[in-house]
């Protein structure tokens, strides 16, 4: 192995040019996020809306009944903001659990 050295005199380290290292980085795009909205129906129990609002959302009790009083009184609700496969999973696990308990519920995703 060999090594190299370069020697600087006085005069090179006053009067050499500068150089300025830039270092840039690019901005990574957040990626976009996606509302997931579960809409009214005049079937489905609001006991089970509540329990789909805690089993698949994490809310408690009292935070899945207001959402669920919003759906029933407005006709929708947004229960989450997740990234798109996030929201993607949610709509699914909603959509098979209402089905499979026979509820026509339906929890739909758009883009915020």
């Amino acid at each position: 192995m060999s090594a190299e050295f370069v020697h600087m005199s006085a005069d090179d380290k006053d009067g050499g040019d500068v150089g300025v290292a830039v270092q840039t980085r690019a901005r990574t795009k957040r990626p976009p996020l996606y509302k997931v909205m579960l809409l009214n129906d005049d079937y489905t129990p609001m006991e089970f809306v509540v329990h789909i609002l805690e089993r698949f959302f994490g809310l408690s009790h009292t935070q899945a009944f207001e959402i669920m009083l919003t759906v029933h009184k407005k006709g929708v609700a947004v229960v989450g903001v997740f990234s798109h496969e996030i929201a993607e999973t949610k709509v699914t696990q909603v959509m098979d659990f209402a089905r499979r308990h026979q509820h026509p519920l339906q929890c739909t995703m758009e883009k915020e």
